[in-house]
């Protein structure tokens, strides 16, 4: 049966939603386990565990770090690498590929942002602890999409594809927020070195190669400059993930009419005993595999096969070396500072009202409308949801804070908002769905 044009079009987002929503679950229980460990008979070994040095180079040039570390800085540059490659995309073909698709989306995502960090600001203005206001600023999105899908099969695929483009357009102002306020002081030397590699993948590019052991090792120069330099190294990730082609050597009219040739070849050629292929046959096949590499995307390629490898790897063992929280017995008192308390009402309330609100200004307006078949329930529920901040949120502490009182404190804080922005939102998607 030929599949019509809209499923043609929501397969590829139908897979996505479904590998964000088994992820999901992944890190949910890397959170559970990371928690439960840290307060077992055992906590001494999980604070051990993060503090291992390994590393890697030889003589002078050696990169020496703890193993806390490498997972934030070393394996979150992929994490970022895999964003900046789903920037790329949405902003060619996706969902922020036009003003009229990108205007509610990113404008959610922009109130998103800057209500929960004027709450956070107001409450712990003029302490030492007010350079955390970018903390609730993130929305994660395996987890928010996991629980739309719990929530409800009934809920329009429109709000999915909203609630993706707004946790994708958060990414990118979280990664902005980043690199221009959570910097430390820059050595200018390795960050020239590593612009340099830069400029050559963007050459590279320019000039057609689609190697990706090109991209690879000039990436990892990229990543070693950014990392020496003091700019935070994850941003080396989104930098040379936009550097990466997206763009085919043949167009999919070609593409189609040389395969249904070689199609032919391959039948015609098919041997009447044995289960051996012709050499015919085998070097039909090899044109096929040649044929069907010029005919991809190598950003699309390499997002395809990273994705579960930072969906089911990378996340989940970030999540294990960093939530890792005490719950002491006087857990509610540990709670009541102006850390954990901007965090959770900057997740809770300044997401759900700034989405809510900005949306709302859009639509009254009439710059844009609700995506088709929704109604503002449903973004009342997605603004919920999007208060769960916990991976980007649980990364800007740790760039925020040098003092691992306050970064405890707003690990309370994230836990706290994300499990009731969870089951709000999710709570009332349900009934909606009903």
């Amino acid at each position: 049966m030929k599949k019509t044009t809209i499923e043609k079009i929501m397969a590829p987002v139908s897979r996505f939603i479904h590998l964000e929503y088994t992820s999901g679950i992944v890190l949910l229980i890397s959170v559970v386990i990371a928690i439960a460990w840290a307060n077992s008979p055992f906590h001494k070994f999980y604070e051990h565990l993060w503090h291992i040095k390994f590393s890697v180079g030889f003589d002078k040039f050696l990169l020496s770090h703890p193993l806390h570390i490498w997972i934030n800085d070393g394996l979150m540059a992929i994490f970022f690498f895999v964003i900046g490659l789903e920037l790329k995309r949405e902003f060619m073909e996706g969902e922020l590929s036009s003003l009229q698709k990108a205007s509610l989306p990113m404008t959610a995502a922009l109130g998103g942002m800057l209500v929960p960090a004027a709450i956070y600001f107001f409450i712990n203005k003029g302490t030492d602890a007010a350079h955390g206001w970018g903390i609730p600023m993130a929305t994660d999105i395996a987890f928010a999409l996991a629980l739309l899908s719990m929530a409800s099969k009934h809920i329009p695929v429109s709000i999915k594809i909203f609630l993706s483009a707004l946790a994708v357009a958060d990414d990118l102002g979280a990664v902005l927020v980043i690199a221009f306020f959570y910097t430390d002081q820059i050595n200018f030397v390795p960050l020239a070195i590593g612009a340099g590699f830069l400029i050559l993948l963007m050459l590279g590019n320019r000039i057609g190669i689609r190697s990706t052991v090109f991209y690879l090792v000039l990436g990892i120069c990229v990543w070693i400059g950014f990392l020496l330099s003091g700019v935070h190294a994850t941003i080396a990730g989104v930098l040379v993930a936009f550097t990466i082609p997206a763009v085919t050597r043949i167009d999919e009219q070609i593409y189609s009419s040389n395969l249904r040739k070689l199609s032919y070849d391959f039948e015609v050629d098919i041997p009447e005993r044995g289960t051996l292929i012709t050499p015919l046959q085998n070097k039909t096949i090899q044109k096929v595999k040649t044929l069907s590499m010029a005919a991809e995307t190598p950003l699309q390629t390499i997002e395809h096969a990273l994705h579960p490898w930072v969906a089911f790897g990378i996340m989940p063992l970030f999540a294990l070396a960093n939530a890792g929280i005490v719950i002491t017995g006087d857990f509610l008192s540990s709670v009541m500072n102006p850390v954990s308390t901007g965090v959770a009402l900057g997740l809770i309330i300044g997401k759900f009202t700034g989405i809510l609100f900005f949306c709302w200004i859009m639509v009254k307006f009439r710059i844009s409308s609700l995506p088709e078949g929704a109604n503002w329930k449903h973004i009342a529920g997605v603004a919920l949801l999007a208060g769960i901040g916990f991976t980007m949120s649980l990364f800007i502490s740790g760039l925020a804070f040098k003092n691992p009182v306050f970064i405890t404190q707003a690990k309370y804080g994230i836990l706290i908002a994300s499990v009731l922005a969870g089951i709000s939102g999710t709570i009332v998607l349900k009934r909606i769905a009903k």
